[in-house]
């Protein structure tokens, strides 16, 4: 009872009477003695607080100092949870409870109903030692009502057993709400009722995805389970379609069709965001980086634009791409394939020899792009020498190394003033003509990818430092500092390799000449990921910090409009600064703050989502080698056991310290190494082992290996 008196209380913004109190909790008259007793106590205890009128009798109301806090539920597997509270700055529970540094501990005795991800009301319980508890005392608001999940089907009732592991309980569904789904099918259902303590939720099956076997459905699985918005509305359809197939006249573009454009992309791409051209000049070079103009077609306030917005991006599966805008927009009329005339806003940008920046300007043109290249045709151009390819594109042979050389000279500048080059390879996984994984592989990166990337990187920072400069509100790309302890954590696990680490850790060169230490080794693919741990993730903030990852004062997304918003805003953004100082205008900068807290999450949903597409076909191509032997190379070490990078396939795996059956080793936390107890055997990150596939759960997601 007592949470109920503290959940009403907290919501009402007046001191409430104990009839009022009666009432609202549904409470007999012969209840009303113990609610007395109980609202003396609390106010005894300083939790609520007692005010008399002459009118009303006595009023009561939560003491401003009372430890009850919103926040969202975070919950484990194993049933417990964690209180991620708002962080509010004057909430006397935040302020005064130093505990607080680590989110507050829910038991699952205190966890109520509520469910991953539910927003709540928690009451704070201060621990002598550890860390903070809390308690639910009220869900404001479900997370999710709409899961995905495994349909079991029984004679009269079914379970829908969830796909996200941190939902507890299983969903029952009566036959009549089962909507003609079989044993076994993929599923998302409703849930209509949540019910309290231990007893499963009730619902209804609301779609039918299929047999979870097959790739497609796990793709709509995936979706459904981080709630990509993947369908438009016939509004947003009518929009982009309602554009003719010829671009429409437009007063002051300029005309920059003469210009060899060229986009380089993948053999798979689609949508094409950027074109690129370089002419040598007397002083050095000027590059031209063309963006498709999204902001042509998606206006603010439309419903390409506001659907665009709820997107955040472009999410990118094996077998499917979930778009940012619809094909028509994306796949066509945004996108800069070859000779067709499209709307552009280019970055005009001129270098020194040195790379260093002479001067730049940005203009809305119409560009044709000459030629559609790929990654593997340029590199076969340019570092293979292939003649006929060199043939086949000799209209720009010239124009290509001349990219090369100017991407050379950035690259140099770049990482000379301490932007980081981690090496992070890629999963990539190929799938065969019968839908099924034929492998996992390392996606090649080649010179043409560093090229594309350098010109990127220069138009990004040239619209970010013009952008600060002209004191224009807008979404930057932030990265800030890494946590100085896990930087020591890091420098601590580098000497049990036997790195000889320079001194003074934790700038960005530091971190660039660790990386150099290890470059073209066995251990670079272990301390680039390890060290990428040590960093905070990138986000979108309004507010400037730089880039430490780059080691860049300014930074932003440009020149990806067709995936991500926040590129689009950048571009309006921009634009309104070419036409105040024509006009004398204002930009208008509304919400960027929300808006970029918004779209960090989308981003982070959509790259969660990319990487559980990937570990989900990793788990099936590794089910179909069970006993089969590989050499691995070990990437971690914990009191769990090792965990193992595969050499042939680009898939990760673990040993549990159990399965070591030669000895009985322990696991020594300083120096991240398992040693055995009578053969002081010793395991460590870096060493090359060879293993045999024991076991794969597909549910969990887990490939069990064995030393062979």
């Amino acid at each position: 009872m007592e949470q109920e008196v503290l959940a009403f209380l907290y919501q009402k913004k007046t001191p409430q009477s104990v009839s009022d109190i009666l009432g609202a909790l549904s409470l007999s008259r012969s209840e009303r003695k113990i609610l007395s007793n109980l609202i003396a106590e609390m106010c005894r205890q300083n939790i609520i607080s007692c005010s008399r009128t002459k009118k009303a009798g006595s009023l009561y109301t939560v003491v401003e100092k009372a430890p009850l806090v919103e926040g969202v539920v975070e919950v484990h597997p194993k049933g417990f949870g964690f209180a991620i509270l708002e962080d509010k700055p004057g909430s006397p529970a935040l302020k005064t409870d130093k505990s607080l540094r680590q989110d507050p501990f829910i038991a699952p005795v205190n966890m109520g109903s509520a469910h991953q991800g539910d927003r709540a009301l928690f009451r704070l319980i201060p621990q002598k030692r550890g860390r903070t508890e809390a308690v639910v005392i009220k869900v404001i608001k479900r997370a999710a009502s709409v899961l995905v999940g495994t349909y079991e089907a029984g004679r009269q009732t079914g379970l829908v057993i969830p796909e996200d592991e941190r939902f507890l309980f299983n969903v029952l569904v009566r036959r009549k709400d089962s909507c003609g789904a079989r044993n076994g099918d993929a599923v998302v259902v409703e849930v209509t009722d949540f019910k309290t303590g231990k007893r499963n939720p009730e619902g209804r099956i609301i779609e039918v995805l299929g047999d979870p076997h097959d790739i497609n459905v796990q793709t709509e699985i995936v979706i459904r389970k981080y709630k990509l918005p993947h369908k438009f509305s016939d509004k947003a359809l009518w929009e982009a379609d309602k554009y003719p197939d010829t671009m429409p006249e437009e007063k002051g573009r300029h005309d920059l069709r003469s210009i060899l454009h060229v986009t380089i992309d993948g053999e798979t791409a689609r949508d094409f965001d950027d074109a690129v051209a370089v002419e040598k000049t007397a002083k050095g070079w000027r590059l031209y980086v063309s963006i498709a103009d999204v902001s042509f077609y998606v206006k603010p306030g439309s419903a390409l634009d506001r659907e665009a917005y709820e997107r955040g991006t472009s999410v990118y599966f094996p077998t499917r791409v979930v778009p940012m805008l619809p094909e028509r927009l994306s796949n066509n009329l945004c996108s800069l394939v070859p000779n067709e005339p499209r709307p552009a806003f280019t970055a005009v940008i001129e270098f020194d020899w040195k790379g260093k920046i002479l001067a730049s300007k940005f203009i809305k043109s119409i560009i044709k792009s000459y030629h559609r290249l790929t990654y593997t045709i340029v590199k076969h151009i340019l570092v293979d020498k292939d003649n006929a390819l060199s043939v086949k594109y000799n209209d720009i042979l010239f124009q290509l190394h001349e990219m090369a050389h100017l991407a050379a000279v950035l690259e140099k500048k770049r990482l000379s003033r301490g932007s980081i080059g981690f090496s992070i390879p890629e999963a990539q996984v190929l799938i065969d003509p019968e839908d099924q994984v034929s492998d996992v592989i390392r996606a090649e990166r080649n010179m043409a990818h560093k090229l594309i990337e350098e010109f990127m990187l220069a138009a990004n920072e040239a619209v970010a430092a013009t952008l600060a400069t002209e004191a224009v509100p807008t979404l930057f790309r932030i990265h800030e500092s890494p946590d100085n302890v896990k930087v020591m954590e890091f420098t601590t696990f580098a000497r049990t390799l036997g790195l000889r680490l320079p001194a003074e850790g934790g700038s960005p060169k530091w971190f660039g000449k660790v990386l150099s230490l290890v470059a073209g080794s066995p251990k670079e693919y272990i301390v680039n990921n390890i060290l990428l741990r040590t960093m905070q993730r990138a986000r979108y903030s309004p507010e400037n910090v730089g880039h430490f990852g780059l080691a860049a004062p300014y930074y932003t997304h440009f020149t990806s409009p067709i995936r991500r918003y926040p590129d689009l805003i950048v571009h309006r953004t921009l634009f309104s600064l070419l036409t105040r100082k024509k006009s004398g205008g204002v930009s208008p900068a509304p919400g960027l703050q929300e808006a970029g807290d918004f779209l960090s999450g989308r981003e982070r949903a959509a790259v969660d989502a990319e990487r559980e597409m990937i570990e989900r076909l990793q788990v099936r191509f590794m089910a179909e080698k069970i006993g089969e032997i590989f050499e691995g190379i070990i990437s971690g070490v914990t009191g769990f056991g090792l965990f193992i990078e595969l050499l042939d396939h680009f898939v990760s795996g673990a040993i549990e310290i159990a399965k070591l059956k030669d000895d009985y080793y322990q696991f020594d936390e300083k120096n991240y190494r398992l040693i055995g107890a009578h053969t002081h055997k010793v395991f460590q990150v870096g060493d090359l082992i060879r293993i045999k596939v024991a076991s794969v759960n597909i549910q969990q997601r887990q490939i069990n290996f064995v030393i062979d």
